[in-house]
């Protein structure tokens, strides 16, 4: 635990990045490329003080050198203005001072306000759904009838919580569910290691490839100027096959260890351990059933996300239909479970509150995006990197992109950070060097996610100290599953760039 106690947090990070960003602008010449936007049943081409009206067809894209189908504009894929290879021009400099700085996170926020409410609502809901205990029971009673059938409970359990992870971020709150599992599973004949692989492991892998996670594939997507729904059938399908790899993993696990307790790693590298709470080996024989009211919220909560992920992909929702359908959701799971107005709004808010720190975040990241563009040198930085990356291989370049987050989710350990950071320029280069944009978002959330399996600035360290197993115990397990895992997802991002 002392590494972490030693590192900056990420808003002290990414202030300094703001810094750095607004030094950038004293030193590197600014430029700007032209930029293609849509208005109406026409592109419009913007660039040195002039606005040209184009016709809105493919001939277009392919007269100015731009290899992006005409249906990723139709299809609302691409979001923002795109960058028009060629059309690069030096301007004056713009340098940005103390105030600016300053004013960087103020602006940021303000220009990612819709996101920020996204996220604030999303907290709200969790917490109110959370105070009726819905889910508790529903696990409770899950870990009740499938007692006795404990390998077919740790598939679904870690299908469960892989699924809360990639439909909407579930995290730390998974850190509640370690006294009910560990009785249960220590009392069936495990060790330590199948409920921190279940919990930790079943969120961790859920995010690898979330399919509509806010807080990384939303925000990243939406960063990178590029519709999140863009790729989602593809990460639903690599999400259940690696949450499905997972899931042989532990059991393979979990049979060794019950068949012959002396192979548990835990054991060999820790010893006789216990977890930093009370274990009653005789519980797991709570709810025999669930309640119509209990089911009911249960069914609201799983359908909340998936009816955003319908919104979006059937109807065109973005982040005002998805806040409001949150807040909607909110308030039928009071009304349901009869919640008093006082614990309603009090619950609601601090869910919210819970989250402000990821919308200062979000603000902040987006502030080191605001100095760069007032400094005019964000197409500039574009301009130089097209230039390395231009001849390279899009394989090579791809698999650089999975390096570098793999390096830098050490020091930025936050999703949302780190995507509101990197996504403006990396989703622009994409562009320009004709690499499919959600490859892009993929590659982002491979390298941060598999390195959170291992980050100590990460979850791992809170899962291991509540659970009392070693950092090298868990390093011996996961060890194995990550090589395989890392190999598979070179292997998802080179079919999804050929």
């Amino acid at each position: 635990m002392a590494a972490t106690k030693n590192m900056l947090s990420p808003l002290t990070i990414l202030m300094i990045v703001v810094v750095i960003a607004a030094i950038g602008t004293w030193v590197i010449p600014a430029g700007q490329y032209s930029k293609l936007s849509v208005n109406g049943n026409n592109f419009v081409l913007t660039g040195a003080g002039s606005e040209v009206q184009l016709p809105y067809t493919q001939h277009t894209l392919d007269s100015l050198g731009m290899h992006i189908a005409l249906e990723k504009f139709t299809n609302g894929d691409l979001r923002k203005p795109v960058s028009v290879p060629g059309t690069f021009q030096q301007t004056a400099n713009t340098p940005q001072g103390f105030i600016q700085v300053l004013q960087a996170p103020v602006k940021g926020i303000h220009e990612s306000i819709d996101i920020i409410l996204f996220i604030l609502t999303i907290g709200g809901f969790m917490f109110v759904i959370t105070e009726t205990g819905a889910v508790v029971k529903g696990i409770t009673w899950l870990a009740t009838v499938m007692k006795g059938r404990e390998p077919v409970l740790i598939v679904l359990l870690t299908t469960i919580f892989s699924f809360f992870a990639a439909s909407y971020g579930m995290a730390e709150e998974a850190l509640i569910f370690y006294p009910l599992l560990v009785p249960l599973f220590l009392g069936a004949g495990y060790d330590l290691m199948v409920p921190l692989a279940i919990i930790f492991g079943g969120t961790t892998i859920g995010v690898v490839s979330a399919f509509s996670n806010p807080f990384s594939t939303i925000i990243a997507s939406n960063a990178a100027g590029i519709n999140w729904a863009d790729g989602l059938y593809q990460r639903l399908a690599i999400w259940a096959g690696i949450t499905a790899m997972l899931d042989i993993y532990i059991l393979r696990y979990a049979a060794r260890v019950k068949k012959d307790p002396s192979r548990s790693i835990v054991l060999k590298i820790d010893g006789n351990v216990a977890p930093a709470f009370a274990v009653n080996l005789e519980t797991g024989t709570g709810f025999k059933k669930l309640d119509l009211r209990t089911k009911l919220l249960l069914f609201i909560y799983i359908a909340t996300f998936l009816g955003m992920i319908a919104g979006v992909v059937f109807f065109g929702w973005w982040t005002l239909e998805m806040s409001a359908l949150f807040i909607g959701a909110s308030i039928l799971v009071a009304v349901i479970s009869r919640m008093k107005e006082k614990v309603f709004i009090r619950e609601f808010l601090k869910g919210a509150e819970s989250l402000l720190s990821v919308a200062f975040i979000v603000g902040v990241a987006r502030g080191v995006t605001v100095v760069l563009n007032d400094g005019h040198i964000s197409d500039s930085i574009l301009y130089y990197a097209a230039g390395v990356v231009g001849g390279m291989p899009p394989a090579v370049f791809i698999l650089l992109l999975l390096v570098f987050y793999f390096f830098f989710s050490i020091f930025i350990s936050s999703t949302s950070g780190m995507a509101v950071l990197t996504m403006p320029i990396i989703g622009a280069l994409a562009i320009i060097v004709n690499l499919p944009g959600k490859e892009v978002v993929n590659a982002y959330q491979y390298g941060m996610n598999i390195m959170a399996f291992l980050t100590p600035t990460g979850l791992i360290l809170p899962n291991l100290a509540i659970i009392n197993v070693s950092y090298k115990a868990w390093l011996k397990f996961i060890m194995p599953l990550l090589v395989a895992l890392v190999v598979l997802c070179v292997i998802f991002l080179l079919a999804g760039i050929w």
